[in-house]
């Protein structure tokens, strides 16, 4: 699978063969959206909490007596029905971690990889550096690149120059190739790659 590439000012400066078992792979949505799931599910810190019946202060004597008052019997003003009373089947501290083989792990990315190649939505870029964070630079790369909607942009290592004139775009995130995940292959349009990072990921996934 031949795929141009362009340097920063958006011209094509070559090609790149990119692996068919990683960017033409059979795309398996199921797996994909279970990758989706698990990891969102992951993200949830489950520390959510209410009082039950026995946890809510006060309460310990008996409202009025059981009998001859013509209202209904209570046991305790700490009572469900009661206000300041305890919650009924409330949510209490959980875990929501779910676990997925690695085999399926890596079926997702490559499924998510494919569909961004079969999709025109994969672009490769020689290299991408900045001498000093800027926003102006990064839009007019974005520009150069013709990459309209949002963009998740892969680098083989961290670039501190690179991430701070991205990360004051809504739309657009930087992010090193060992740390790819679904959400962010999922939640943008189009996936800009330098040729170093394409290295990086099909030693990954390879």
């Amino acid at each position: 699978m031949l795929v141009p590439v362009h340097n920063m000012a958006g011209d094509k400066v070559g090609e790149i063969e990119l692996r068919d078992d990683i960017f033409a792979a059979p795309i398996n949505k199921t797996v994909m959206h279970q990758a989706l799931v698990r990891q969102l599910a992951n993200a949830r810190r489950g520390t959510h909490k209410v009082k039950e019946r026995g946890e809510v202060a006060g309460g310990g004597r008996k409202p009025w007596r059981q009998k001859g008052t013509g209202r209904a019997r209570q046991g305790s003003t700490r009572a469900p029905q009661w206000r300041g009373g305890g919650i009924v089947f409330g949510p209490t501290p959980r875990s929501y971690e779910q676990k997925m083989p690695r085999k399926m792990r890596r079926v997702a990315m490559r499924s998510a990889l494919s569909a961004k190649a079969g999709n025109e939505q994969l672009v490769v870029v020689q290299d991408l550096s900045l001498a000093q964070p800027k926003t102006k630079e990064m839009v007019g790369i974005l520009r150069n690149l013709k990459v309209e909607k949002s963009a998740l942009i892969l680098l083989p290592e961290r670039n501190i120059n690179v991430e701070l004139s991205a990360r004051n775009l809504p739309d657009v995130k930087a992010l090193q190739a060992g740390y790819m995940n679904m959400r962010d292959l999922l939640g943008y349009g189009t996936l800009i790659v330098t040729t170093d990072a394409i290295n990086e990921i099909e030693r990954i996934l390879g």
